[in-house]
């Protein structure tokens, strides 16, 4: 029985289908501003990239938490 995905990983199928991108892209991407807070990486990925708030801000929730500062 497969278990479904929650939390802010939930809304990684549909940033996928979305941007066009998979996951680890946005991961990558995320490296370059790692020294910056969490709102920082937000606005990073919201400017540069043309993400969604909701979806940036779920892609940056991961990144931290697999990257502690």
């Amino acid at each position: 029985m497969d278990e479904k995905v929650k939390g802010p990983a939930s809304y990684f199928p549909s940033i996928e289908k979305k941007y066009g991108k998979p996951i680890d892209h946005w991961m990558k991407a995320l490296e370059q501003v790692a020294g910056l807070k969490h709102m920082e990486q937000v606005k990073f990925l919201q400017t540069e990239h043309e993400m969604g708030q909701g979806h940036a801000n779920a892609i940056v929730h991961v990144f931290r938490a697999n990257n502690p500062q």
